[in-house]
């Protein structure tokens, strides 16, 4: 036998990897937030490891280009870079560690464990970015999503697969709902990403709204106020990719991102350190465009079976809900939830505008009947709000308007229907057979 016969029976079916050369660049300037770097023609997206001469290693992510430049955004943002630092590339940036080894834990924007229950031992990954597929891939809405609160499920009812934003200015009671949905809500796996949060709101969520059996079905990403803009970006991609790994397997999966918003702020800082011009309100175009970008990957999958039931709170700033973030994700998304700081103010939780609020898919999902009583209600809140100056000032005349004395009947109920105590739950069925007997007819 030859020499070249017996060095392939050694080797058998053993495949050789063809390895290229690995690039190596050097820092050359950084300003607190970007770094520039030379010989490094990674493409965008890429990470990269930032090592000075002392051996510390800091992450970067390559976000653009500038002549023969590579920028990059630090993920560390008290890394103390020098000047010739190498910069070498790190593969995992791509993807993410995904499994069943996730459920019930805790992990930050790069998928490091922060919940002290040791390291997340993980065998598949998914792309950060999630897989591009054909829009007919994705299936309608047609089913009910019970969300556990009785104004939700009877007046904006909410379908399996549906994207929904809430709402309102700070202080309003997004959190508290969302808690109460996490509660209620009929889902095999929740996905939580708490973006720009601060730190204790994240330890509250966990104690207060992931405590009890629903913590082991769920997920939470969480990055808070001061960490990198990169960070809290991929916060957002990170959560809404392991949520598409459970919906390939055929899960019913609640997603929730708090705040959308938050996300937007750091692609803003991201694209004006890039030197994107500001737009509406010092946004650059890249932030408006993230957004459907990333709602748009939620919904039902039609091969699996499997879905993603999103909601994204929104920041109104100013409780100005004509805000350009609040605009575009209520463009975007399948329905919205706007609470009003007047309700909030007397007393009436979960402050839902029902006026102002409305789910595009209601009346694909509920019976004729369930329509019918909702509309009614509808209709006595516009006729109460429309009056509502005049009624207060004592202008209106009892007889004047059959509509609105009803409305004015009526109107205590509405809000005594519309409430909810945060730690009650009400079930769909219940809710619109509530909703029958009130307003039904």
């Amino acid at each position: 036998m030859t020499l070249a016969a017996t060095a392939d029976a050694m080797l058998g079916t053993v495949e050789l990897e063809q390895v290229g050369p690995r690039r190596v660049g050097r820092l050359a300037s950084y300003d607190g937030l970007m770094l520039e770097a030379t010989g490094f023609p990674m493409p965008v997206g890429s990470n990269a490891r930032v090592i000075d001469a002392d051996g510390h290693a800091a992450l970067a992510e390559v976000v653009g280009f500038r002549g023969n430049r590579t920028l990059l955004m630090a993920l560390d943002a008290d890394a103390p870079h020098s000047a010739g630092a190498r910069v070498e590339p790190d593969r995992r940036g791509g993807s993410v560690d995904v499994g069943e080894t996730l459920l019930g834990r805790v992990m930050d924007a790069l998928g490091n464990p922060i919940d002290g229950m040791g390291p997340i031992a993980t065998s598949e990954r998914w792309p950060l970015a999630g897989k591009r597929g054909n829009p007919l891939d994705r299936a309608r809405v047609t089913e009910p999503f019970d969300m556990g609160v009785r104004a939700i499920n009877a007046l904006l009812t909410a379908g399996v697969g549906q994207r929904i934003a809430i709402a309102a200015g700070s202080g309003v009671g997004k959190s508290v709902l969302m808690g109460q949905m996490i509660a209620g809500a009929d889902a095999d796996i929740i996905v939580v990403g708490l973006v720009g949060e601060r730190s204790r709101e994240v330890s509250d969520f966990l104690a207060t709204k992931l405590s009890g059996p629903v913590r082991q079905k769920s997920v939470v990403v969480a990055v808070p106020a001061d960490h990198p803009p990169v960070l809290r970006l991929r916060a957002a991609m990170r959560a809404t990719a392991i949520a598409e790994y459970f919906r390939a397997q055929g899960k019913r999966v609640l997603l929730l991102i708090d705040s959308l918003t938050r996300v937007a702020h750091a692609q803003r800082e991201i694209g004006l350190s890039l030197g994107e011009p500001p737009t509406m309100k010092g946004y650059p175009p890249s932030a408006l465009g993230l957004i459907p970008r990333l709602i748009e990957r939620a919904g039902v999958d039609a091969h699996t079976g499997g879905s993603i039931t999103a909601l994204y709170t929104v920041l109104a700033d100013g409780d100005d809900t004509d805000d350009p973030i609040v605009d575009t994700a209520r463009a975007i998304v399948d329905g919205h939830i706007i609470l009003s700081r007047a309700l909030a103010e007397q007393g009436v939780f979960p402050a839902i505008d029902v006026g102002k609020s409305l789910s595009r898919v209601m009346s694909d999902i509920v019976t004729p009947e369930h329509q019918q009583a909702a509309q009614i209600l509808r209709r006595l809140w516009a006729v109460y709000e429309e009056n509502r100056d005049l009624i207060l000032m004592g202008a209106y005349r009892s007889g004047s308007d059959p509509i609105v004395d009803v409305a004015i009947a009526r109107h205590d109920h509405i809000l005594e229907f519309i409430s909810q105590g945060q730690k009650d739950r009400v079930d769909y069925a219940t809710s619109t057979q509530q909703l029958l007997e009130a307003f039904g007819g």
